[in-house]
């Protein structure tokens, strides 16, 4: 990185991390209608930041739902572009009493910043636009052509981004997109994802009598809708954890013999993991597999909780007429999507219990994916995250999807980098989300990095 950019952060330390507090201030949780206009005040705090960064024909575009945000800087003819993403919506704080400090009032402890979306994803998303910033005040220029876009509906699936990204391929057309979303591998250790399992999640919904009815008189004649699911669901996976969904392994490709070596040099403890980011009393899943290929390059089922009957305080003799589950199946590269909702279906009704109806409804179906490790924009990345924190970068899978990163894979054609910096404790989704500052710093330089090597 060149040293008027460094000292350019150095200097703006404050100022970056003032930005940031105000950003993670904005309550932008997406699935909440009450939140409609927390969503708008977040879409125009991007859209001002972008602007006061120096990008150009910066633009919140409308869509069905959330806003996006677009906005570029193409003024380095010959060079490569790069579309950056992120995301501005983050998930409800709830519960909200197991916060040590409010979820929306960022809060500095131990060297981290605690804040609902502070590593997922305002703080990774921000440090592009600093990145942008640092090298435009310093150098005048870009060294390469930018977009942004930036979306407000990732964790309610994403279908505003998806319809315009495959509507507007000629206006995002790039040579590489750049997502920080995802974390080193450990502290320190420069990490780029090059695998992401898919999704299919599905409400899977019981029917039994034509109402509640009173246990006393029709216990022992009536169908109970939350016993035909519970039956349904513990039938999805064995005693061991293999999935029993006909079919559903076939299309799943083993990891490369040299990829699963280069895991084993990963700095990987099972009791760590257990103890400090699981924290049961025993893991869990497929037998036959490591924990690391388990998680990455294994499909996994899950339920994700279960709706139906009574479960106030008290006692309510009813025999339930509806219950709910809704359920996930994360997929890996090769696995066909559309195949496996079938399978699912199939499974459902050829398990579903004497005297229960059942009906799936499909919310989402995104396929995991593959990025050629090999890439120009891959290895330079790799070798700026390398120089940057001064030690070799590694790459790893990600048990999580990102379908944006599948989306631009069809309908522009390019790959991505997933160049993340959170920490695999930052507990995204949970209480007590954090980031590291040191780490937001630190990605501005990397990114920054990334854009003069790759531009060079």
């Amino acid at each position: 990185m060149s040293k008027a950019a460094s000292a350019y952060v150095d200097g703006n330390r404050e100022r970056f991390f003032g930005e940031l507090d105000a950003f993670l201030r904005i309550p932008s949780i997406s699935t909440l209608p009450e939140h409609q206009g927390d969503i708008e005040r977040a879409s125009e705090f991007v859209a001002g930041s972008l602007r006061a960064a120096g990008m150009e024909h910066v633009e919140i575009v409308a869509t069905a739902k959330h806003p996006l945000i677009y906005a570029d800087w193409l003024h380095a003819p010959g060079k490569p572009t790069v579309l950056c993403y992120g995301h501005y919506d983050v998930q409800p704080p709830d519960p909200i009493e197991l916060w040590k400090s409010p979820p929306f009032e960022p809060t500095l402890r131990d060297g981290n910043i605690y804040a609902r979306g502070s590593a997922d994803d305002k703080g990774q998303m921000y440090m592009h636009v600093k990145a942008v910033e640092t090298l435009l005040a310093v150098h005048g220029k870009l060294p390469v052509n930018v977009k942004f876009l930036v979306e407000g509906e990732e964790e309610v699936g994403g279908a505003s981004i998806a319809k315009y990204v495959a509507e507007n391929a000629e206006k995002l057309k790039a040579d590489v997109a750049l997502v920080s979303d995802t974390a080193l591998y450990a502290e320190g250790i420069p990490t780029l994802c090059i695998g992401l399992r898919g999704l299919v999640y599905v409400e899977v919904e019981a029917s039994g009598p034509m109402r509640d009815l009173h246990s006393g008189l029709y216990g022992g004649a009536a169908p109970n809708a939350v016993f035909g699911l519970v039956e349904i669901l513990a039938k999805l996976k064995n005693a061991e954890g293999a999935i029993q969904i006909p079919g559903v392994y076939d299309d799943v490709a083993p990891p490369a013999a040299a990829e699963k070596s280069s895991w084993e040099s990963l700095p990987f403890s099972e009791a760590a993991f257990l103890e400090k980011e699981v924290g049961s009393t025993r893991l869990t899943g497929e037998p036959g597999y490591g924990v690391l290929e388990r998680i990455w390059a294994r499909p996994a089922l899950e339920v994700h909780g279960i709706a139906g009957g009574f479960t106030g305080a008290g006692a309510k003799t009813v025999i339930p007429a509806k219950a709910t589950a809704k359920v996930s199946i994360r997929l890996v590269p090769n696995q066909d999507a559309d195949r496996v909702v079938a399978a699912f279906r199939a499974f459902v009704a050829a398990n579903t219990p004497a005297g229960i109806r059942t009906e799936v409804r499909v919310l989402s179906a995104s396929p995991g994916l593959m990025v050629n490790p090999d890439h120009p924009a891959i290895r330079v990345a790799a070798a700026a995250f390398a120089e940057i924190l001064e030690r070799p970068t590694v790459f790893v899978r990600s048990g999580g999807s990102i379908p944006i990163v599948g989306d631009f894979a069809n309908h522009l054609g390019i790959p991505t980098v997933l160049m993340g910096f959170g920490l695999p404790d930052d507990g995204l989704h949970s209480p007590n989300e954090k980031y590291r500052l040191e780490n937001y710093y630190q990605g501005i330089r990397t990114i920054a990095h990334f854009l003069e090597q790759y531009g060079a």
